[in-house]
């Protein structure tokens, strides 16, 4: 999701504060600092990686001092926790409005699913980047809390795609022994390996390929009818 996608969503979608929250409690003036905090920790995580962003950075490229800051989150890992649950917010907003829900078809809803990340592959690095693959690369060892939630992130995201796969199985593989998770999983497995690449070459062909294998492997895999030879 590049930065125009994020700023182009409306505030009546934004998630309503918790009862009881300090959310409740801020001003106009301090929720659009907090808002611009958490929209900087996206952008900079995704370009500097968690290890090497600093508040200070993130302070800078939201415009708001260092005080703001604190005001809002104790740590820096504080806001990563609050980042990526904005994340989750936003794009789940973002993939519900896709036009490729429309199709009644499951199998083409999955393919204009692919298609769809094919077109936002747009901007710089971190504008099309996955901020959850970003931050568990990093954390999985050191910062339990940050890897949950990104693995919870991440889980939902593929429970998404398995609705979808699941139904495309009952239609045109009703006998296959894979599992409509696994191929969902697999799906953002693709997706998240390809954005390393995406950075190692600095670039999104590589990931634009990538997923056109999915596609490949997709049309394979429903229009088989013997899935014998196919891993499950």
């Amino acid at each position: 999701m590049n930065n125009q996608q994020q700023r182009d969503f409306p505030a009546q979608q934004q998630p309503p504060a918790q009862r009881g929250s300090p959310a409740q409690h801020e001003s106009p003036a301090q929720h659009e600092s907090k808002t611009r905090l958490l929209n900087a920790a996206l952008h900079v995580i995704r370009a500097k990686g968690y290890a090497g962003t600093t508040v200070d950075d993130i302070c800078h490229k939201a415009g708001v001092t260092k005080g703001s800051f604190f005001h809002h989150f104790k740590s820096k890992d504080d806001l990563a926790l609050a980042a990526v649950a904005h994340w989750r917010a936003m794009t789940e907003r973002f993939f519900r409005a896709a036009p490729y829900h429309a199709g009644q078809d499951p199998l083409d809803r999955l393919l204009g699913y692919l298609d769809f990340r094919t077109a936002i592959l747009t901007g710089e690095l971190p504008d099309y980047t996955c901020l959850l693959g970003t931050l568990v690369q990093e954390t999985y060892d050191t910062h339990p809390e940050i890897r949950a939630a990104c693995e919870q992130a991440l889980s939902s995201h593929i429970a998404e795609l398995t609705r979808d796969v699941q139904a495309a199985k009952q239609r045109y593989a009703p006998t296959a022994s894979w599992s409509a998770e696994s191929v969902g999983t697999f799906m953002q497995a693709v997706l998240q390996g390809s954005f390393i690449f995406a950075k190692a070459r600095q670039g999104p062909e590589v990931a634009a390929g990538c997923i056109e294998h999915v596609r490949r492997y997709l049309q394979m895999l429903f229009d088989r009818r013997d899935d014998s030879e196919i891993p499950g």
